[in-house]
């Protein structure tokens, strides 16, 4: 194997396509990036966030943050790590189908279209994939475990099937968990969603809320992503309290919950986080849902809650909106003072948040108010702040109508302050002692403490053909005799795991219908079966989980790809895992990010593993990549494909300029005419390498000192911004050392070897290819190894630069020899001194020979004469070494 290209010419053209074509290949075939996962000693898990194949393959925004995370890694291996960068394809979903429907190809022919062209293009960009680990969520292989986890959800009680209001997509034609919409549109289509009731499977992630939120506060990642995923769960604190429905009578009559007109059959319960605010709530409002609406048969209620579900969500919460409602002809008993209050029904108020009933108090929130407003409900203020507290005559009953004089409520008061109207809770400060109201409303039986949350189940069923068929039978005759695998599930089997995997057929009537069920339900041969139990004709489930099931643990699988056995090797999972470093997109705060944290936990609690429960203990959110201001997109006709910059300037001036564009966490604006800049400075690195080498005997009488200190500082600067992932300005630091060199370069005509060497390895994370092929050739030349003849033979090989020691850095070359103390006249600068910095203290920041202030004053007033002659200096402000201001 010959490493190294045709080395009779050594000042060759630099030739992109040749050399990075050559590196690739040798790369794959001496399985360069391979780790022994069983042999590495110092095992470093990096990992890209799963791509999806996008339709047309990769485009520039993907190899942006490909490139970014593949950086880190191999910085990682040249600090020593075995580092193991998989790669594999997301490829099953609605994405992959939908882009099939469009261009009329069935799924899987279109996912082996996909999947060589992608692979295609991510070989040609030089990232450090260990290619013999590949994975794709369609393979069988891959998918039978997929199902296997299913099946132990379902055994574990995790996983259950109910009827629900859902999520429904008709563009997509399926279900949505609640994580895939985006203010009220679907997350991938941004069509409206809709509400449907369907048998739907779920799992319970509601169960990890509490471990999910205390999780965060042992992981390395965004504080943005953080709050994003406390904001989904949205854990709320408060009391449950029951008010029970009394019979119709006049507003002012009070009622007590044990009196006879007071039925206890029904009653209404909601859930507050505002419990000190009981005995402001003067009515009550409840979800055109909710159970009890359905037997009110008045008409104009009916109408109402007709016209109501029909409108979508977002339509009825929407901000500035007009609150509108209806009066039930039902009251309620508030528990505290046994006042009847009025319940109405209103679409703002969702089923699907709380119980669906609150206790409205407009005196303090702002939308009760301006409902109560409108219909003319009363409104009683029972918090004031606590400058108003003993102030504020009481109004007869506590009541105070919008505009009524001097104690008239305009709008609500939802700040701090102190408990009036309240009986016995008067005085008591809010917030902090709220807990005291919860405390009370314990003891009393009026309510109980509560904790609520935004989260709910994840639906993971869906109506479509293109992913793993959910690994579950129904048998009729099971469910009539009241029998299950689960009680509470009568009829419901899992696939035995010998019957793993339950294959995806290939079927020709594969497009989804809208019908409610997936496209497998029509093919009899796929859903017909057996009961596992009692033998009877049975039915297998024909819905296809969610696409975010397969990339939830897809990282526990690439240590494993060649186990047929078992999910994953137990013992390279406690080597490897939790994965040392993982880079993705910051759009993935609550769905995937989320979800695979759920997955990791659950499976530490079913013994899988042991040593962690949170798969990613660093995230690095990476920025977004635009074209002209906008957002790539195909329908703005934006999308930049790698394909043809690669070909016309190579991988690795692309993937310099990508990493230049702006700090990797924030994105930039991708422009022609940058990548051709940073072509003309990778070209400058070939010459300067290429042309400058000479032998150390004829350096010998050249000071290096200065050339010292500048790669020093390189190496300092370079090391700290990759390891913080601050490529932008590490590309920066490499071009002021690259221009020093070509300085030095020009006047003496030599370079020693060792300067280009320190510049190879410094640039070799953003430009594997060249910086492997100059490698190679410092190696041949006989610079680097103690070869001194030049033979036609093929010489002994350096080992690659990608694994080469990251080079350290002396401190004794970054002691500055000179510094500048900037002169201020009322803080404007208006002149500077230069000092020399004494070599006796190289460890500290040095010592100048200007001994005191007095020395500075009066050398800084000479530099500044005109600026302060003639005028009173009332101060002069001096920070040492740094800077002098004269206040005149």
């Amino acid at each position: 194997m010959i490493y190294y290209l045709d080395m009779k010419d050594k000042k060759v053209e630099y030739n992109p396509n040749k050399i990075e074509a050559h590196w690739q290949k040798v790369w794959e075939k001496e399985k360069t990036f391979s780790p022994d996962l069983k042999a590495a000693k110092k095992p470093f898990y990096n990992l890209m966030m799963f791509p999806y194949p996008s339709a047309e393959g990769l485009h520039v925004g993907n190899m942006y943050a490909f490139t970014g995370a593949d950086i880190y890694g191999r910085y990682k291996r040249m600090q020593g790590n075995d580092v193991f960068e998989p790669i594999g394809l997301d490829g099953f979903g609605i994405h992959s189908e939908n882009y099939a429907l469009r261009v009329g190809r069935h799924p899987r022919e279109q996912a082996e279209i996909s999947e060589k062209n992608f692979y295609r293009q991510l070989r040609a960009t030089g990232n450090a994939y260990d290619w013999t680990r590949t994975l794709e969520t369609y393979d069988p292989d891959y998918y039978r475990w997929t199902q296997w986890i299913f099946v132990q959800m379902f055994k574990k009680g995790l996983a259950y099937r109910k009827k629900a209001q859902v999520n429904w997509c008709p563009s997509c034609k399926t279900v949505l968990a609640d994580e895939q919409v985006i203010e009220g549109k679907c997350e991938r289509c941004s069509s409206i969603v809709e509400k449907k009731d369907l048998e739907q499977w779920f799992f319970a992630i509601t169960k990890y809320a509490d471990r999910l939120l205390l999780g965060l506060d042992k992981i390395d990642w965004p504080e943005k992503i953080k709050i994003a995923q406390r904001l989904w769960i949205g854990k709320s604190e408060g009391a449950r309290i029951e008010f029970v429905i009394a019979s119709g009578a006049k507003q002012s009559q009070k009622e007590t919950a044990s009196s006879p007109s007071a039925s206890r059959s029904d009653t209404i319960e909601v859930f507050t986080t505002r419990p000190d605010t009981l005995f402001g709530a003067t009515f009550m409002v409840l979800s055109p849902e909710y159970p009890i609406v359905s037997s009110i048969k008045d008409k104009k209620v009916q109408d109402y809650v007709r016209a109501a579900k029909k409108r979508t969500e977002r339509e009825r919460i929407e901000e500035g909106k007009e609150k509108t409602g209806v009066f039930s002809g039902l009251y309620a008993i508030n528990p505290v003072n046994h006042e009847k209050i009025p319940v109405w029904i209103a679409e703002y108020v969702l089923m699907a948040y709380g119980t669906g009933a609150i206790m409205a108090v407009p005196a303090h929130d702002q939308r009760d108010f301006e409902f109560a407003k409108k219909y003319g409900l009363p409104i009683k203020k029972v918090i004031v702040e606590p400058r108003f507290a003993g102030v504020i005559e009481r109004h007869p009953e506590g009541v105070i109508n919008v505009d009524e004089g001097v104690n008239g409520v305009n709008e609500a008061y939802e700040g701090e302050g102190v408990i009036i109207n309240s009986s016995e809770w008067n005085g008591l400060k809010v917030p902090e002692e709220i807990s005291k109201v919860v405390d009370w409303l314990q003891d009393t039986g009026i309510g109980k403490r509560e904790a609520h949350y935004h989260l709910r189940d994840w639906l993971i069923s869906r109506q479509r053909y293109w992913g793993p068929p959910i690994p579950m039978i129904f048998c009729s005759t099971c469910e009539k005799n009241g029998i299950g695998e689960h009680e509470d599930t009568p009829g419901w089997y899992s696939v035995t795991e010998d019957q793993l995997p339950v294959l995806l057929p290939d079927v020709e009537d594969w497009k989804p219908k809208g019908e409610g069920t997936s496209p497998l339900a029509n093919h009899p041969e796929f859903h017909e079966t057996k009961c596992p139990s009692c033998g009877s004709k049975a039915r297998r489930e024909t819905d296809v989980s969610d696409t975010f099931l397969d990339s939830a643990w897809y990282f526990f699988r690439y240590i494993s790809t060649d186990d047929k056995t078992c999910i994953w090797d137990p013992e390279r999972a406690r080597k490897w895992l939790p994965v040392n470093m993982y880079i993705g997109g910051a759009e993935h705060s609550v769905l995937h990010l989320l979800y695979v944290r759920f997955i990791t936990m659950a499976f530490k609690d079913w013994g899988l593993i042991s040593h962690f429960e949170e798969p990613f203990p660093r995230f690095f959110a990476h920025g977004l990549l635009i074209k002209e201001r906008a957002k790539m997109s195909k329908s703005r006709g934006n999308v930049v494909v790698p394909d043809e910059y690669i070909a016309k300037y190579g991988a690795d001036a692309l993937r310099l300029y990508l990493m230049f564009l702006g700090p990797f966490d924030h994105g930039g604006d991708f422009r022609d005419t940058g990548i051709e800049g940073m072509y003309r400075f990778v070209k400058r690195v070939w010459r300067l390498v290429t042309q400058g080498l000479s032998s150390k005997d004829q350096l010998s009488s050249i000071n290096n000192q200065e050339l010292e200190r500048v790669m020093n500082r390189a190496i300092k600067e370079v090391s700290g911004d990759i390891e913080n992932l601050r490529y932008n300005t590490a590309i920066a630091h490499i071009m002021e050392y690259v221009n020093a060199l070509i300085d030095f370069h020009t006047k003496y005509k030599i370079l020693d070897t060792k300067y280009c060497k320190s510049l190879l390895l410094l640039l070799a994370p953003f430009a594997p290819h060249m910086t492997e092929e100059l490698w190679q050739r410092l190696a041949v030349s006989g610079l680097r190894i103690e070869e001194t003849n030049q033979t036609k033979r093929q010489l002994p090989t350096a080992k690659s630069i990608h694994f080469e020691p990251w080079p350290q850095y002396d401190e004794k070359y970054l002691v500055e020899k000179e510094a500048t103390i900037v002169i201020q006249v009322n803080g404007k600068r208006r002149g500077e001194i230069k000092y020399q910095i004494s070599p006796a203290s190289p460890s500290e920041a040095g010592r100048a020979k200007i001994k005191n202030q007095k020395e500075v004053e009066a050398l800084a007033r000479k530099e500044v004469e005109k600026y302060v002659e003639g005028k009173d200096v009332k101060n002069v402000i001096y920070i040492p070494g740094k800077i002098i201001n004269f206040v005149v």
